[in-house]
């Protein structure tokens, strides 16, 4: 059994926001693969599963997130080797993706949320670029995480959600 885990906030006000990137690309790769989602408040998630993997997407708020993966890890009995959480990350260029399968929260309040809450950092995951320095300047950070994307990046956002997608399935036939 493997966990997918896409960060982001609940409601419909942070929908396209740069720190629901986890969510816009667990979204994106469920449109790929015909997924639905469903509800399941009991475990803290809204979820979705193909064959032995689940999929999440918390719904404790970005810098909680770690409650929710902590509760499904636990309930399905799902190794820390068997979790990949997707995230955004200012501190990269917009439309980098990065893998890496262990490491510490670089920043990212929900993987410090993670980390606290497995008690480790070891657990893949792919951080998502949202960079884009000037405009950052202009709001500062936490503004700038609830930000929209601008016009010009939802015309690439399809390319890089494709791509992260990709670095999905690569994950998941390790």
């Amino acid at each position: 059994m493997k966990l997918i885990v896409g960060l982001g906030n609940p409601g419909n006000k942070y929908n396209f926001t740069r720190h629901n990137t986890g969510f816009l690309t667990l979204d994106f790769y469920f449109k790929l693969h015909g997924l639905d989602w469903v509800a399941k408040p009991r475990l803290g998630a809204i979820c979705g599963r193909k064959e032995d993997i689940w999929f999440i997407k918390p719904q404790d708020f970005y810098n909680l997130s770690g409650q929710a993966v902590r509760r499904y890890m636990k309930f399905y009995k799902i190794a820390n080797s068997d979790v990949l959480v997707v995230c955004d990350d200012f501190n990269l260029e917009f439309g980098v993706a990065r893998y890496r399968s262990s490491g510490s929260a670089g920043g990212n309040n929900g993987l410090k949320s993670v980390i606290s809450e497995l008690g480790t950092d070891d657990f893949a995951r792919i951080r998502v670029g949202t960079g884009n320095n000037e405009l950052r300047g202009e709001m500062g950070d936490v503004d700038f995480v609830l930000s929209k994307f601008t016009s010009e990046e939802k015309k690439i956002l399809p390319k890089i959600l494709r791509e992260v997608a990709d670095k999905i399935d690569t994950w998941v036939n390790l």
